[in-house]
C-alpha cells in the first residue's frame, strides 16, 4: 500500500478491499471513496498483549484503522513527512512520529538497552525519546513526521554516521547505535559547542535526521 508524496507536507495513500493500514487518529485531511475509520482499540497490531507492552514502555499513540476501497490523504500538525519503504528491514521510530503505516508491517517495541546497551538508555534519556521505542518491521511503507523537512543519510560499513540526538528522525537497516560524549574542559566552564553528545550509527542501512532539534 504505498504513499503518493502530494507534497512535503500531505501523502496520499491508495486503500485497496481486503487491506487495511494504520493511521493517527485525527490525521486524515480528505479521501475519495467507500472508505471507513475506525478507532484502533488495541492501538495497532498485536491485540491486547499487544497493546498493554506499548502502553508499559510508553509507546502507545491513539491510532485509527483504515479500510475500503479509495484514496486518502494525510497530514498532521503541518510536520513534514518522510515516506520510508522497507524491504524486509526493520524501522526504529518513536510511536508520535508515526503518520500512517501498511497494516501488512508487523508491529513492535524495543528497549532500548538492547542497542547500544547502557548508553543506549542514556540516549533515551537525553533525547527525551525514553527507554522504549517502536518497531515496524517486513514489506511495505511508513510515513514519519519531522520538523523543517528530512535528509536520508545511508550508513555503510566502516563508514558510520554521527546525528545530534535532538535532530535523529528514526533508522532501518542492520544498524547499530550508541550515545558518544565529548565532554571536555571547555564544556565544564560553559565554553564548549553545544555537541556534548553524539548518537553514532553504523552496520548497514539509513538514518533520517530532520532540519530541527525540536520535538514533535
Amino acid at each position: 500500500m504505498p504513499f503518493r508524496e502530494v507534497n512535503s507536507k500531505m501523502v496520499e495513500a491508495q486503500v485497496i478491499p481486503g487491506q487495511r493500514m494504520y493511521s493517527q487518529r485525527g490525521a486524515m485531511l480528505a479521501y475519495r471513496g467507500e472508505v471507513s475509520f475506525t478507532p484502533s482499540v488495541t492501538g495497532g497490531q498485536g491485540g491486547v498483549m499487544g497493546m498493554i507492552g506499548r502502553r508499559v514502555a510508553n509507546e502507545q499513540t491513539p491510532l485509527m484503522t483504515v479500510e475500503g476501497s479509495g484514496t486518502v490523504m494525510f497530514g498532521h500538525g503541518g510536520h513534514h513527512i518522510q515516506v520510508v519503504n522497507l524491504q524486509g528491514e526493520t524501522l526504529y521510530v518513536e510511536a508520535d512520529r508515526l503518520l500512517a503505516f501498511d497494516g501488512t508491517l508487523q508491529q513492535g517495541t524495543m528497549f532500548m538497552g538492547s542497542q547500544g546497551g547502557v548508553m543506549g538508555m542514556v540516549r533515551g534519556q537525553v533525547t527525551g525519546q525514553g527507554l522504549f521505542t517502536t518497531t515496524l518491521k517486513g514489506h511495505g511503507a511508513v510515513a514519519v513526521m519531522a520538523h523543517g523537512g528530512v535528509i536520508e543519510l545511508p550508513i555503510t560499513p566502516n563508514r558510520p554516521v554521527h546525528v545530534d540526538p535532538q535532530a535523529y528522525v528514526a533508522h532501518h537497516g542492520d544498524v547499530r547505535n550508541k550515545l558518544s560524549t565529548a565532554l571536555g574542559w571547555r564544556d565544564m566552564v560553559g565554553r564548549g559547542s553545544g555537541e556534548a553528545f553524539q548518537l553514532e550509527l553504523s552496520g548497514q542501512g539509513a538514518v533520517y535526521v530532520q532540519a530541527s532539534e525540536e520535538k514533535l
